[in-house]
């Protein structure tokens, strides 16, 4: 007769009573999932107050979750119900019923000969950015890359020059940020409708992108302008049954989502790579190099691109360090097996995207800075899920290849002209919010090149 194998249990870290890992996850949220997987092992579990939290560093566990049997696995519903004011439900935030529907009607805009459209548009707006800066000059480069990445997000994807309101749209995305995040790691979360200071900061901060995103909308519609950029198709888009257009809300709530993501996301990127280069003077001068051997002072063109290759090796190991989206939120919709482990339905899982890219059996020395991780010979060799800054499977960023090739463009051509030397020695400490972006302003001086 055989006997039925138990289910094995998920070893948890023992934590404080009542208040779990609560300190720890405050404290240093990054670290502490570090240390959690290499004490546990590829599975792990550990309380934030009452909620428990399963986190997966398995890279085949990883597999089942985002590819096998991703329609199992939903965003949780923290994450979708304090994202839902400010993103609504857009393809970020949807139930994963609605994602693919949604992701049919964004795709064009992301097709490569689109993108390949957008690269005279990076080039101008990287080129025009340096040539402000004077040699000695001091600069944010949390200012300088958000500002650029804005510029570009704007005229790409909805063909408008955002900059007038650049400082308000800024600090209301910092602000929104800080509120979800406060909101998810809060001991007792509450409904964003309360009246608490935290969610009218966050309220506050979404009346300034629903001002901008709406004025953008309403001016569109009413010139019945066909841009070719991601705006005029979100308003020519219509739902496959009915064949009704996309209403107002709707588009504002695309428009909203991609806008943060091709914004914030890349420019966080752009600010941890310059970082990076300044503390590696030899591999900037090789990036220097390179854009200066190719381009020769000249902007950038598409055939350029593949000429380049340096350039995005060392945005991608840049990501590698301080990846974008440091981790994945799911929880599964009903019971639902890993290995010997069985996840009981609405489990908070999580996959620390900044771990896998740490951990030194994947990455040999994994805190170095080294781009030739990124050859196409060695990337190949990785294991699958072992590097994924935008996620993976099929919720993987639709916009990665349009991040890819903004930041290829914008290091080449910034690298030519200028070079940054960091104005201190402390560490500059990363904060991971809903994504990793520096915990305050990153002080450079500008040293033209040839200067």
């Amino acid at each position: 007769m055989s006997v039925a194998m138990q289910p094995s249990a998920i070893p948890q870290l023992p934590g404080l009573p009542i208040l779990g890992h609560l300190l720890d996850v405050r404290r240093d949220r990054l670290s502490f999932h570090q240390r959690l997987g290499a004490q546990l092992g590829p599975i792990a579990a550990f309380r934030i107050g009452p909620r428990r939290v399963v986190m997966v560093y398995d890279l085949d566990y990883i597999h089942t979750i985002l590819v096998d049997n991703d329609a199992a696995f939903e965003k949780t519903r923290a994450l979708r119900s304090y994202l839902r004011p400010l993103l609504g439900d857009g393809l970020l935030s949807t139930l994963q019923e609605r994602h693919r529907g949604q992701r049919r009607l964004v795709a064009p805009a992301f097709q490569h000969r689109r993108i390949a459209a957008y690269v005279e548009t990076m080039a101008a707006v990287a080129h025009h950015a340096q040539a402000r800066w004077r040699d000695g000059e001091q600069l944010d480069l949390m200012h300088e890359m958000h500002q650029i990445a804005l510029e570009i997000v704007g005229k790409t994807l909805f063909g408008v020059d955002v900059q007038t309101e650049g400082a308000a749209i800024s600090d209301a995305l910092v602000t929104a940020l800080h509120s979800v995040d406060r909101m998810i790691r809060a001991f007792v979360p509450l409904p964003t409708t309360w009246p608490t200071p935290t969610n009218r900061r966050l309220h506050q901060a979404i009346t300034v992108f629903d001002e901008l995103i709406y004025r953008i909308i309403d001016q569109r519609r009413a010139s019945g302008e066909d841009r070719g950029d991601l705006l005029s198709m979100l308003l020519q888009a219509t739902d496959a049954e009915t064949g009704e257009p996309m209403s107002r809300s709707q588009v504002r709530d695309e428009a909203v989502t991609l806008f943060l993501a091709g914004f914030e996301t890349t420019a966080n990127a752009l600010v941890w790579a310059w970082y990076l280069l300044a503390q590696h003077p030899q591999i900037a001068a090789r990036l220097r190099a390179e854009a200066t051997t190719v381009l020769g002072g000249r902007p950038i063109t598409l055939d350029d691109l593949p000429n380049l290759p340096y350039a995005m090796q060392v945005f991608k190991e840049s990501m590698r360090l301080y990846p974008p989206a440091h981790s994945i939120a799911r929880q599964p919709k009903q019971d639902t097996q890993l290995g010997p482990y069985t996840i009981p339905a609405g489990t908070i899982m999580g996959i620390s995207v900044y771990s896998l890219h740490r951990n030194p059996a994947i990455f040999a020395e994994p805190t170095r800075f080294d781009p030739d991780r990124f050859t196409p010979e060695r990337e190949r060799q990785l294991p699958r899920h072992s590097y994924m800054p935008f996620s993976d499977g099929p919720r993987q960023c639709i916009g990665n290849h349009f991040a890819l090739m903004e930041g290829q463009i914008v290091l080449a051509t910034l690298a030519q002209a200028v070079q940054f030397e960091l104005l201190t020695t402390a560490p500059v400490r990363p904060l991971p919010l809903i994504t990793l972006r520096p915990a305050g302003p990153v002080a450079v001086q500008v040293r033209r090149v040839g200067s």
